[in-house]
């Protein structure tokens, strides 16, 4: 009895401390461009170029871009990289062993990331469109960068050329909980060098980024939800017909 007690405990308190542990930075709402072609050809040439070299995502075939306005000529000329199929996986070339080796854990696999990151805290395309906007330089970690989204991330800021580099700022606070603590609160960041982008094109360009990566988790989402509105509204119909056709039929016998 005591165990049930403590699983159910357990359980009770775990979505707390999931959000703790990785969701104590507040996240920002992050643009939806799903619907703009344009924004989503370019989110796919930023992760063709900035995340397809170690994350792979392997639910999704480069055909399938053309449900984007892209040509397959387009395609096979500026896209493809790592084979020589347009109908291939978008997979990459670098082993899961050697991976491990050279940065401590496996890139994971991106298909379905914008969904795998949704918590209380946020959706997954909030969380994303946070966690990119939130790299700084730290001469302390092994890759130079650290993330406010996520401390202490095993990934370098891989559009850092874009963004350019900034350094965080903090200031320290008595802990409100603990007084005899401090605790160290973000002030906001400095820009120490400038990126290829002003900071308005680079937020515009994650949330392409993103905006793409929302609709690679789930390809036909935009036909999905087109198609339950003329759902709803030929059941709405149905009903009114049901309703009246029963009206018809038992007008005699009330």
């Amino acid at each position: 009895m005591k165990l049930l007690k403590k699983l159910i405990a357990a359980l009770v308190l775990l979505p707390g401390l999931a959000l703790a542990s990785g969701g104590e930075f507040p996240l920002d709402r992050a643009p939806d461009h799903t619907k703009d072609l344009a924004a989503l050809q370019n989110g796919a040439r930023l992760f063709v170029n900035y995340c397809l070299s170690c994350h792979s995502a392997s639910a999704l075939r480069y055909n399938k871009l053309q449900d984007i306005g892209l040509t397959e000529e387009q395609i096979k000329n500026n896209l493809l990289f790592t084979s020589d199929k347009v109908g291939s996986m978008m997979t990459i070339a670098m082993a899961p062993k050697d991976a491990k080796e050279w940065f401590g854990a496996a890139p994971p696999d991106l298909s379905v990331i914008a969904r795998a990151k949704a918590s209380a805290a946020g959706s997954g395309p909030d969380w994303l469109y946070t966690y990119l906007r939130t790299y700084y330089k730290d001469d302390t970690r092994a890759t130079g960068w650290n993330n406010l989204t996520y401390p202490n991330v095993a990934m370098p800021h891989v559009l850092w050329e874009l963004q350019g580099v900034r350094e965080a700022k903090f200031v320290e606070e008595k802990d409100p909980h603990d007084a005899s603590k401090v605790v160290h609160k973000f002030a906001g960041f400095e820009q120490v060098t400038p990126g290829k982008m002003t900071a308005l094109e680079y937020d515009k360009s994650v949330a392409d980024l993103v905006s793409f990566m929302t609709w690679m988790a789930e390809p036909a989402q935009n036909t999905r939800k087109r198609l339950g509105v003329w759902v709803l509204l030929f059941l709405g119909v149905f009903i009114l017909i049901t309703w009246r056709l029963n009206a018809s039929y038992w007008k005699d016998i009330k």
